[in-house]
């Protein structure tokens, strides 16, 4: 009787389930390079975009309970996607402003490289102790994620290409970045960030060559937009 009772606990439905999302592998990770994304590493004190305090490990599961392959929105390359989530687990704020003649004076600029194997690009920002504090409103939770993801073999091939460490990690996907927003879209990518895509792989870039109307589009939205950090 008892052999009898584990056989059907084991054959019941919610168990099987159970035992399938324990065994299975996860779709995403969090790619080395959006580590600088959550504050529980060093590396996230200098960076000028949206900052987690979620630890990864959290992100990711949660993520990852989220994914559908049939929810993957196509980017700029072949190996680039989109997930889209609703933001209602994090405390990430939206971090795009528009450029104002009231607020343009505050914009700061700086050649940097996300790393020492890039090139250093110009970059601009609003600093976030300028925008927000006291007498002037907060920056809003974002409503949603935008999470960036490369395909395993790209990663691996800009990796090699850098003369990275290769990554054991066998998710198909990783995440390359997460901007958190207010619209369940793609915003344009900075025109520098294209620039730098263009270089190629050993400067940093995808490798993938620039779209003139890509570019364009991207020039149209941030000439009247800038991060803040």
């Amino acid at each position: 009787m008892k052999v009898f009772s584990l056989l059907f606990a084991i054959s019941s439905p919610s168990v099987r389930v159970r035992s399938l999302r324990t065994m299975a592998t996860k779709a995403l990770v969090v790619d080395p390079f959006c580590y600088r994304q959550f504050d529980e590493n060093e590396s996230s004190k200098s960076y000028k975009g949206a900052i987690f305090s979620n630890s990864m490990e959290e992100f990711t599961n949660i993520v990852n309970e989220r994914f559908s392959e049939e929810g993957l929105k196509d980017g700029y390359a072949p190996f680039c996607k989109h997930l889209f989530v609703v933001n209602d687990f994090t405390d990430a704020k939206v971090n795009v402003l528009p450029i104002t003649s009231e607020n343009e004076s505050l914009l700061r600029t700086k050649y940097e490289a996300r790393n020492e194997k890039e090139l250093p690009v110009l970059t601009r920002w609003f600093p976030r102790e300028l925008v927000t504090g006291e007498g002037k409103p907060d920056l809003p939770v974002a409503k949603y994620l935008d999470l960036i993801l490369y395909s395993r073999e790209q990663i691996n091939k800009e990796n090699a290409a850098q003369g990275t460490e290769p990554n054991k990690e066998t998710a198909p996907w990783g995440i390359v970045s997460i901007k958190a927003q207010d619209v369940d879209y793609e915003l344009p990518m900075t025109p520098i960030t294209a620039m730098r895509n263009a270089l190629g792989k050993e400067e940093g870039g995808s490798g993938v060559p620039m779209d003139r109307d890509s570019y364009m589009d991207a020039c149209k939205y941030w000439k009247d937009h800038a991060t803040v950090s």
